[in-house]
């Protein structure tokens, strides 16, 4: 009897890359999906930080989806979009999962401020460059906003914190600066077609010259390496300890989504993170919100412009 050596080998290896390429579609299919829903201006420290560093080390495979907080809370509500973990800016977006009993508890993971951010190649650039300097004599960045020709950029206020937030920091800017109507005259009216666009790409027209300047959260904005104006703590909604006195005082009325008018609030800007309560993968998701918390975490936060966690944790 004899054997066919060549054959049986090239037999012996077929079946192992057979082998081989099945250990390997296992290993992708064993392999969990962990679907991270976030307020839209994470999306770079989401997206290209945390997500791909927990992926890394937990075996999973990172799906992450931005968009405007309020907004987002609502397609979670609708379930038109898969969620295991929500993180959002402020506890507003937070409460209505809270409220529909979607999620039990929320954890601070990060905070923020709100700033101007600008094109330093724009024609506003050396202005607003020397305003964000305190140079001597040049013009407060409240008072560029005010040229008749300037393009300012800012997101929805009905479905997005941050649309909110802008007209929030005006209002605190007219009584900062004792300057009446400051808020009216740099936003107009409250959803002004001509400054509210999507918080995905605003920054993006701001890079691109399509605007002068818009607002941002300096988490964002450092993370899109973009140049800004630092607000004072009275007005920027950074720091609970400033609420009582200042951003408690003010408020504006809106017509939501539903057709009804609302007196909306300000609240500090924090970033809350919270397991969805039908998760599709609840032990992922909790392990994804305490790598949030933890120093590396921390760390990759730090390193995208954000600031530490401030308060307490929601509803406990």
């Amino acid at each position: 009897m004899s054997f066919n050596c060549f054959g049986l080998t090239k037999t012996l290896g077929l079946a192992s890359a057979l082998m081989a390429g099945g250990l390997i579609a296992a290993t992708a299919a064993d392999a969990a999906t962990l679907n991270v829903t976030y307020a839209g201006s994470m999306g770079v420290v989401m997206d290209k930080a945390l997500g791909p560093a927990f992926a890394k080390t937990n075996n999973v495979t990172y799906q992450g989806q931005g968009r405007g907080a309020y907004a987002m809370a609502h397609l979670i509500m609708t379930k038109q979009v898969p969620a295991d973990v929500f993180v959002s800016i402020t506890p507003g977006p937070m409460d209505l999962l809270q409220k529909a009993g979607l999620v039990e508890s929320a954890v601070p993971v990060a905070s923020t401020s709100m700033v101007i951010a600008y094109n330093p190649k724009g024609k506003f650039g050396d202005a607003f460059k020397a305003a964000a300097a305190g140079t001597a004599g040049a013009d407060p960045w409240w008072k560029i906003l005010e040229t008749p020709d300037f393009k300012f950029g800012r997101t929805d206020p009905i479905g997005d914190p941050q649309g909110q937030n802008i007209i929030f920091t005006m209002l605190l800017a007219e009584k900062f600066y004792k300057q009446p109507k400051l808020e009216e005259t740099a936003l107009g009216e409250v959803m002004n077609h001509d400054q509210v666009f999507m918080e995905g790409n605003m920054l993006a027209r701001l890079e691109a010259g399509q605007i002068d300047a818009s607002s941002g959260y300096k988490s964002a904005v450092i993370s899109a390496h973009l140049p800004f104006v630092e607000l004072p703590d009275e007005i920027n909604l950074s720091n609970p300890a400033d609420a009582a006195q200042w951003y408690d005082t003010v408020s504006f009325k809106a017509t939501g989504a539903d057709g009804k008018e609302q007196t909306l609030k300000p609240q500090p800007l924090v970033f809350y993170a919270a397991v969805l309560k039908n998760a599709p993968d609840p032990d992922a998701a909790k392990t994804f919100v305490a790598f949030l918390q933890s120093a590396d975490g921390q760390r990759l936060f730090a390193d995208n412009g954000y600031d530490k966690p401030k308060g307490n944790d929601l509803y406990h």
